[in-house]
C-alpha cells in the first residue's frame, strides 16, 4: 500500500506549498480531502434540545454532565451517575437523551481535512468524485467526496501538509535577530552541543519550546537533564500513551541509578541505545523481525494491527507471532512476554525519524530562547496574535526571564509586537496594536503611519487631525482606549465618554484633507497644519480594577496594574504556581502551592449544613476555582475577600473535565517592597513643530528655520532699538480661507516696507487654540512708525507686538 507521508511547514506558508503542488502536478491531479463531522454525545444533546424547543439552561445542564472522555451517551451514563439518574428521573430529559442517543455518530457537516492532500498521476475524476471546497476553507482547490480511509483503499497517495506554528516562530525570530542584532543566523549551522541550551533544558523552564512545554514534560526533562539531541528525541517519543510508563526507567538507566535490562538477550542490539526501553516504532519492527523472523513489510502489518486494536485481528496476529517465535527456538513464555511488551506500545510510538526531526526543532527553539531570549519571546508573542488564551502564558514567561512587556501605546507601538530600547540598556517587548481584541491591522496602520510622519501625538485633537480614522469603528476605538493605548492623550473614562466626538472630528478632518482644502499655513511651505477645535474631555479617573478587567478581556493579561509582574520576580525559582497552564489534568491528586488574587467568592453549605467557600483565584493567564471545605473554610474565612493576594496550598481535583484546587492551607501573601522605578523619558523627534496652547505664557518654541539663511534686510541691519529682537504678528483666522490669504499677503507686504534684523513669528488664533510659526524668510525692523502703520491698515483682524523686552 502507499506510504503515509506527513510534512510540516510554517503554518503561515502552508497555502504556498499546496499552490506549488497544484502548479507542478496540475489542478486536475491534486485535491484536498473531505472530512465529515459527526454528532458526539454533547453535540447530539444540544442539537436535539434545540429541535425540541427546550430551554438553553435545561439542555446545557444535561450536556455539561457528559464527561469529555465519553465517546457515547451509554459511556457517559456509566462515568457520571448524575446523568444516569436524570435519564430515568425526568420524562422530558429522558426523551432528550433517548433521541440524542439515536443520533450519535450521524454526519452533521462536511469540511476540508486540516492537512490531507491527495496527489494522483491521472486526473482524480478517474478515481473519486470531487466537489468545490467548503466556503472559507482550503486553498481554492477541489475537494474529494471520499474521506481519508476510502482514499487510502483506492491506493491513492495521501500526504498530510501540516502547518507548524513553531517553524513560523523560528522564521520570525531569525528575522528579528537579523534586524536587532545584525546577526544572520542559519539554523543548519547551529551547534548541537551548546551549553546554555542544555542548561535551559535541564532547568525544566521549557515554556514556549516545541514539544517540551507541558507540565509533565517539564518535570521529566528536568529529571532527564539531556546532554544530546538523542536524549531529546527519546523523551519526545516516550512522552505518549503506552511508552510513557517507561520514562522513569529510561531516566534512571541513563543516570546509572538502575541496571539496564533487556526483555531478552537477543534484543540487546535493538534496544541498547535506549537503555533497554522500547522508544521508537522502528524498534518494534526490529524486535518482531529478530524474535519471530518477520520481514520488515510483515512486521509493519502487525504494528498497524496493534494500532487499530481490533480484537479479532490482534488475536490472529498474536497466534502467528507466537508460532513463528517458537519455531525459531524461543520458549512460548518468552514469546508471550515480548508480545505483551510491544502490544500496548506499537499503536502510539513515534518512528525514530519523526522523533529526531521534532527533537531538532525543539532544540532550535531552546537554542534561540537560551541565546536570544528577547528576540525569541518577541517572535512567540507575534505568532500569538488573536489568541488571548496563549498570550498570558508567554507574557508570564517574559516576566520570569526579566524581559519587560510594555503595554500598547499609539506613541510607541507598531502594528505587531516589536522590541523597544529602555533605560539602563534594557530592552522590552512592546505590544502590537493588532494584538488588541476587536482591532485589526487595517484599522491601526494609519495610526502608526501618522506617528512615523509627525512624531508622537500631542493631544487628542492632534490625534484626530493627523490620523485617518474613517476605517475605525466605535468598537475598535473603545478597545484601544480601554487597554491604555491612548493614555498619553487622556484618561480612559474621559476618552470613552467622548468616543463619538473623537470619531466625528477625525472623520471631518479626513474628509477636508481629501477634498483638498488648505489653510494659510500651506502658503509659506510650513509643515504644520491648522489646529483643530479643542476637544474638551470630561474630568474622570478610571479605577485600577476597571483597567485590570478591560486589559484582561482585550489583551488576555493586565499590564498597567498587574500584581503578577512583581510576583514573578519575587517567586522566581520557587515551586509556586502562578500560571493557569501549569496545572494539567494529569496532576490530579497532586499537592501544589498556588499564589493568586481572589477574583470572586461564593459561600455555600455542605450536606451537613456546614459553611464552605468557593473562590475564583486569578492567575497570570486565567483563573482557577479553589474550594475550602470545613474546617479550613472556618479557619481562613476572613482571607477570602475580592482583591486579596493569597498563598494557597492544595490538591488538584479533576471533575467533569474541570480543574480545581481543594484548599488545605491559605495565608496572605505580601509582596516585597518594589525597587524605585526608573522613568522612561519620551524622546521628541528633533525639529518637530510644537503647538502653543492658547493663553500659555512665555516665549513660543523655536521651529528650525527652513529656506535661505537669515540676513539683514535694512540699510544697517539693525532694528530701531539697535539689536535683533522678535516681533509677533497676531492673526485671527476666519471661516473664509480665501479672504484670510488675501489679508495675510497684505500684512506681509506692509511688513516688508520696514526691513531689519528682527525675527518675525506668525501667531494664528482659531476657535481651537493658537499656533505659532516662524517666518524664516522675512526679517523686519520694529519701530513706532511700523506699529502705527499696522494699527491703521490691519486694525480689527491683525495686530503687531514686539520690542526689546520681547527679544529671544
Amino acid at each position: 500500500e502507499m506510504p503515509d507521508i506527513d510534512m510540516d511547514f510554517q503554518d503561515d506558508r502552508r497555502d504556498e506549498v499546496i499552490q506549488y503542488v497544484v502548479q507542478k502536478y496540475g489542478q486536475e491531479r491534486v485535491a484536498q480531502i473531505i472530512t465529515f463531522g459527526t454528532l458526539g454525545p454533547k453535540a447530539a444533546i444540544r442539537d436535539v434540545g434545540r429541535a425540541l424547543g427546550m430551554t438553553y439552561a435545561d439542555v446545557d445542564r444535561v450536556a455539561r454532565l457528559v464527561p469529555f472522555r465519553a465517546k457515547t451517551l451509554d459511556e457517559a451514563a456509566e462515568m457520571a451517575p448524575e446523568l444516569k439518574e436524570l435519564w430515568t428521573a425526568d420524562q422530558q430529559l429522558q426523551r432528550l437523551l433517548d433521541t440524542a442517543k439515536k443520533l450519535e455518530g450521524v454526519v452533521r457537516h462536511a469540511s476540508t481535512h486540516a492537512a490531507g492532500v491527495v496527489i494522483s498521476g491521472e486526473p482524480l475524476t478517474e478515481y473519486a468524485p470531487l466537489q468545490q471546497p467548503v466556503r472559507g476553507e482550503g486553498a481554492g482547490i477541489s475537494m474529494t467526496q471520499f474521506s481519508m480511509d476510502p482514499i487510502a483503499k483506492l491506493g491513492l497517495l495521501k500526504m498530510d501538509f501540516l502547518g507548524l506554528t513553531n517553524l513560523t516562530i523560528l522564521d520570525r525570530a531569525i528575522a528579528i535577530i537579523g534586524r536587532e542584532r545584525g546577526v544572520t543566523l542559519d539554523l543548519a549551522r547551529v551547534p548541537l552541543d551548546d551549553p546554555p541550551t542544555f542548561r535551559l533544558l535541564s532547568s525544566g523552564e521549557t515554556t514556549d519550546l516545541f514539544q517540551l512545554e507541558g507540565a509533565g514534560m517539564r518535570r521529566y526533562i528536568k529529571e532527564l537533564k539531556p546532554t544530546s539531541l538523542r536524549d531529546i528525541a527519546a523523551m519526545i517519543a516516550l512522552y505518549r500513551p503506552g511508552p510513557m510508563e517507561h520514562i522513569e526507567t529510561y531516566i534512571r538507566a541513563k543516570h546509572g541509578l538502575e541496571r539496564v535490562r533487556y526483555p531478552h538477550p537477543v534484543l540487546k542490539d535493538v534496544l541498547e541505545e535506549t537503555y533497554g526501553v522500547i522508544v521508537y516504532q522502528d524498534q518494534v519492527l526490529f524486535i518482531v523481525r529478530a524474535f519471530a523472523g518477520y520481514s520488515l513489510g510483515e512486521a509493519d502489518v502487525i504494528r498497524k494491527a496493534m494500532g487499530k486494536k481490533i480484537p479479532e485481528i490482534m488475536q490472529r496476529e498474536k497466534e502467528q507471532f507466537l508460532a513463528r517465535a517458537v519455531s525459531k527456538g524461543y520458549s512460548h513464555q518468552d514469546a508471550e512476554a515480548v508480545f505483551s511488551l510491544i502490544e500496548p506500545f506499537a499503536g502510539y510510538a513515534f518512528n525514530k525519524a519523526h522523533s529526531v526531526s521534532y527533537a531538532l526543532i525543539a532544540y532550535w527553539t531552546a537554542y534561540l530562547k537560551a541565546n536570544y531570549p528577547v528576540e525569541y519571546m518577541c517572535a512567540v508573542l507575534d505568532t500569538r496574535l488573536g489568541n488571548l488564551e496563549k498570550v498570558p502564558t508567554t507574557v508570564a514567561e517574559c516576566q520570569r526571564l526579566g524581559v519587560p512587556v510594555l503595554p500598547p501605546d499609539v506613541d510607541h507601538s507598531e502594528v505587531r509586537f516589536t522590541i523597544e530600547a529602555m533605560p539602563q540598556d534594557k530592552r522590552g517587548i512592546r505590544f502590537g496594536l493588532e494584538a488588541i481584541k476587536n482591532v485589526g491591522a487595517a484599522a491601526v496602520a494609519p495610526i502608526v503611519e501618522a506617528r512615523r510622519k509627525g512624531g508622537p501625538f500631542r493631544s487628542i485633537s492632534d490625534f484626530c487631525g493627523r490620523v485617518d480614522l474613517r476605517g475605525v469603528n466605535r468598537r475598535t476605538l473603545e478597545s484601544l482606549i480601554k487597554v491604555g493605548a491612548l493614555d498619553s492623550l487622556g484618561d480612559r473614562g474621559a476618552l470613552l465618554a467622548s468616543v463619538e466626538r473623537i470619531l466625528s472630528l477625525a472623520q471631518r478632518q479626513a474628509a477636508q484633507r481629501e477634498a483638498g482644502q488648505i489653510s494659510m499655513f500651506d502658503l509659506f511651505g510650513q509643515a504644520a497644519e491648522a489646529p483643530l477645535p479643542t476637544l474638551e474631555l470630561p474630568t474622570s479617573k478610571t479605577s485600577g480594577r476597571e483597567k485590570l478587567e478591560w486589559e484582561r478581556e482585550l489583551l488576555g493579561v493586565p499590564l498597567s496594574e498587574n500584581p503578577f509582574s512583581a510576583l514573578v520576580a519575587a517567586l522566581a525559582g520557587s515551586e509556586a504556581v502562578l500560571s493557569r497552564h501549569q496545572i494539567e489534568p494529569e496532576m490530579a491528586g497532586q499537592k501544589l502551592v498556588l499564589v493568586g488574587q481572589v477574583a470572586s467568592v461564593r459561600q455555600g453549605l455542605t450536606r451537613e449544613q456546614k459553611p464552605f467557600i468557593s473562590a475564583s483565584v486569578a492567575l497570570m493567564d486565567g483563573a482557577v476555582d479553589v474550594v475550602a471545605w470545613p474546617p479550613v473554610s472556618e479557619e481562613t474565612q476572613e482571607l477570602w475577600a475580592d482583591g486579596s493576594l493569597l498563598w494557597i496550598v492544595g490538591k488538584v481535583r479533576v471533575r467533569d473535565d474541570r480543574l480545581s484546587l481543594v484548599c488545605e492551607e491559605a495565608r496572605p501573601y505580601v509582596l516585597p517592597a518594589a525597587p524605585e522605578e526608573v522613568s522612561t523619558p519620551v524622546v521628541t523627534p528633533e525639529g518637530m513643530a510644537k503647538e502653543v496652547p492658547l493663553g500659555q505664557r512665555g516665549a513660543p518654541p523655536v521651529v528650525p528655520a527652513a529656506g535661505r539663511p537669515r540676513s539683514g534686510n535694512g540699510t544697517n541691519g539693525q532694528s530701531e532699538h539697535g539689536s535683533a529682537g522678535t516681533l509677533y504678528l497676531t492673526f485671527q483666522e476666519s471661516d473664509d480661507p480665501g479672504a484670510d490669504e488675501a489679508r495675510l499677503r497684505e500684512a506681509l507686504k506692509l511688513l516688508l516696507e520696514f526691513p531689519g534684523r528682527d525675527k518675525l513669528y506668525l501667531q494664528v488664533q482659531t476657535t481651537g487654540g493658537q499656533v505659532t510659526l516662524e517666518m524664516p524668510s522675512i526679517t523686519v525692523s520694529w519701530s513706532p512708525a511700523l506699529q502705527r502703520a499696522v494699527a491703521e491698515q490691519l486694525g480689527g483682524w491683525a495686530s503687531l507686538r514686539g520690542g526689546s523686552e520681547e527679544r529671544l
